[in-house]
């Protein structure tokens, strides 16, 4: 999907996804001590307004505007309006200064090509000892799974992630399939964090 078609997915809704962060981003994070971050495809800002909400400054990058806009305004219903930045920015060609704590990726579903630009932008971002939260739907959700996109080219698996880092300095702290639960079936989401040597 484009821009002009995420534009309209989320105008025409209340909200598109949750108020609630993603369970894979505050499990990981809830202990983790705030500083700058950055959440690439932020959609209506879930994760960057958790983050700000604990003490992070968070920049909310997405290349909807619409989706932009909800964030910003459910932010300032938050009360962290004053602790995160929204950004119209396309993952993949954006550059980032490397000076982040954090960049937390959730459900950026690209094909190979641009994933890897994605991946590899969002590592840039990073200072030595920032870490990097990626959180995708696997490949093996098509088959296994339930929802998620069902053009297989947009799914990935961990090592897909890690496999697109290559030669990049960093420390793996979880690289795996993950199930989710949705009612009463599981999808299976992949799971990347790590640190930036």
């Amino acid at each position: 999907m484009d821009a002009e078609a995420w534009d309209e997915r989320y105008a025409a809704s209340d909200l598109v996804w949750s108020r609630e962060p993603n369970q894979f981003v505050s499990a990981e994070l809830a202990d983790l001590p705030p500083g700058s971050a950055v959440d690439l495809a932020a959609g209506e800002g879930r994760n960057a307004i958790w983050l700000a909400q604990r003490g992070w400054t968070v920049t909310a990058s997405d290349f909807s505007q619409v989706g932009l806009d909800k964030g910003r305004r459910l932010a300032e219903h938050a009360g962290v309006a004053d602790r995160v930045a929204w950004l119209l920015a396309d993952a993949t060609r954006t550059e980032w200064p490397d000076d982040h704590d954090l960049v937390v990726v959730a459900y950026l579903q690209l094909v190979e090509a641009e994933r890897r630009e994605a991946v590899l932008r969002a590592f840039a971002a990073l200072q030595p000892g920032g870490r990097l939260v990626w959180v995708a739907h696997d490949s093996t959700n098509l088959t296994e799974g339930t929802g998620g996109p069902q053009d297989p080219s947009v799914l990935m698996t961990a090592d897909d992630i890690l496999t697109d880092l290559t030669g990049e300095p960093f420390d793996v702290i979880r690289a795996e399939r993950v199930e989710r639960q949705v009612g009463d079936a599981t999808a299976y989401d992949c799971l990347v964090v790590l640190e930036a040597d």
